[in-house]
């Protein structure tokens, strides 16, 4: 329509938030639908968290809060930071956002110009070229591959890097590979980093509670001090503390760019639900055993799920190191038929024919800029996912 923005025409839908309402649709229709499509732990907030939240209401906590987050929370963040990252920060250069989303966009809206160059690497989350498209700037997507575990190498970054790019995002672990970093790959990717002043990083670790094994979580500022001043470091309490819908997102980084970003959510949406905040500073705060009990039933299903589609004729399912997704190849169906006759050219075609014929519903890889893959997410029941598998180990079976 012609009254509509530019800024919209640079937009795709999101993916996954599509293939996850398609699945409700055809439940709704009455189809037998399994749906391994949405990013969002199955367990109920704790109670605590709900119950913190609740003693707000009742302590009369529901004016606006502070653009940039109550005060209690602010420090809440500083000390986890503290506590579990070895990084300082003052309550002053955190901010307490509706959801890490909206932490991710600001912190490119305040300082992303027509031209800037911003380093993805693939496969990556749906929504961060879209963000930078909304900004104006240009997404330079940096390769990986299934032999590097979907991690971005210094010798990839390296070559990404121009003089006009000005952040690197990253993303550990990973949505959609699950994909983590040691603290040497980081400290790999550091130096490069180092040698190239112009570029910021901005971390997204919103799934930093859930690694698996004896994998050790470290962030890039933890690991490279020399990096701390031009390094946002992005978190949330959404899916450690199973509290998606409260909508909580948090950073922390340079003063100036705080204030920056305080100045643009001071035009957008002010601050954060107020008693939303209340429940997170519990959630930080609080006992963590919830976490570490969630962390052991996902690790259950991880490896569940990994050994049931490696068992699936044409599958090849790495063992990721965190997060609730693996990332599956289908290259080796590419080519191939559907009982029906239909041929399989890409990994949307396969996803399309498996929810058609099995009734499984999962996103597929190019939607995250990587194929011929796939995500499944495991934040669903053990008796949910060993079917789900069993009807893809079907219908690779059926494909000739």
């Amino acid at each position: 329509m012609a009254f509509l923005s530019d800024a919209l025409s640079r937009v795709k839908p999101s993916a996954t938030i599509a293939m996850t309402q398609k699945a409700r649709e055809l439940k709704k229709a009455g189809r037998d639908i399994i749906d391994l499509s949405v990013g969002e732990p199955d367990f109920d907030t704790p109670d605590n968290i709900k119950n913190a939240a609740i003693d707000a209401i009742r302590r009369g906590e529901t004016n606006y809060p502070p653009v940039s987050g109550i005060v209690p929370l602010r420090e809440a963040i500083a000390q986890k930071f503290k506590r579990e990252n070895n990084l300082d920060y003052t309550p002053a250069q955190t901010i307490v956002g509706t959801g890490g989303k909206q932490i991710l966009f600001n912190a490119l809206m305040a300082t992303v110009n027509a031209g800037d160059e911003v380093i993805i690497p693939r496969p990556y989350w749906v929504s961060y070229p879209e963000m930078v498209a909304i900004c104006g700037g240009t997404s330079v997507f940096a390769e990986t591959s299934i032999a590097d575990g979907f991690k971005l190498t210094p010798r990839a970054l390296e070559k990404a890097i121009t003089p006009k790019t000005k952040w690197l995002i990253m993303n550990s672990p990973s949505n959609p590979s699950g994909a983590a970093y040691t603290e040497a790959e980081l400290k790999a990717l550091g130096d490069v980093l180092l040698k190239h002043p112009q570029v910021w990083i901005l971390t997204d670790d919103m799934y930093e509670h859930l690694t698996y094994g004896d994998f050790v979580f470290r962030t890039i500022a933890e690991v490279e001090p020399r990096l701390y001043e031009r390094t946002l470091t992005m978190n949330g309490v959404s899916k450690a503390y199973a509290m998606t819908g409260w909508r909580i997102g948090y950073a922390a980084g340079p003063l100036e760019l705080i204030k920056a970003m305080d100045v643009l959510q001071g035009q957008q949406t002010s601050g954060a639900c107020t008693m939303a905040q209340w429940a997170s500073v519990e959630a930080l705060n609080g006992p963590q055993d919830f976490v570490k009990k969630n962390k052991a039933i996902f690790q259950g299903r991880r490896d569940l799920v990994v050994s049931m589609l490696n068992q699936a004729r044409g599958i090849t399912c790495p063992s990721p190191e965190g997060a609730f997704y693996v990332y599956p190849s289908c290259e080796a169906l590419i080519g191939k038929k559907t009982r029906e006759g239909a041929v399989i050219d890409s990994d949307k075609t396969f996803c399309g024919a498996l929810l058609e014929a099995e009734g499984v519903a999962v996103v597929f890889g190019g939607a995250f800029g990587l194929g011929p893959n796939f995500r499944i997410s495991y934040a669903t029941s053990e008796a949910n996912l060993e079917e789900a598998c069993t009807r893809i180990q079907r219908f690779t079976a059926s494909l000739s």
